[in-house]
């Protein structure tokens, strides 16, 4: 998964496309975990735009998105949030979560 600038997810939702972000801090065990399993489901979803973030750097997007706790997975359908996942469960639910913003 290709890491995103601020620049980069603006221009993303400015072009209100589906997809989905990827926020996370390096120091969190779960999102490590959490990274590996979007791994996988990056190659079962080639289709699906995605991109990740260290929030560590973008304190701002944890401000507009209302972000919680890391790891976070914003669900985007033309540039408007439709959920935000918080618990990644497994790949099975992510892929269940994910398999329909395939372009």
């Amino acid at each position: 998964m290709e890491e995103w600038n601020k620049e980069e997810i603006e221009t993303f939702l400015g072009e209100k496309r589906t997809g989905y972000l990827y926020f996370y801090t390096p120091m969190c065990g779960t999102c490590q975990v959490a990274s590996k399993m979007l791994t996988v489901i990056e190659q079962l979803l080639p289709n699906v735009p995605s991109g990740k973030a260290d929030l560590n750097y973008l304190p701002e997007m944890a401000e507009r998105f209302e972000i919680e706790s890391v790891p976070c997975l914003i669900v985007l359908r033309k540039g408007e949030e439709q959920e935000k996942i918080y618990a990644f469960q497994s790949v099975p639910y992510l892929h269940e979560k994910l398999k329909e913003l395939q372009v």
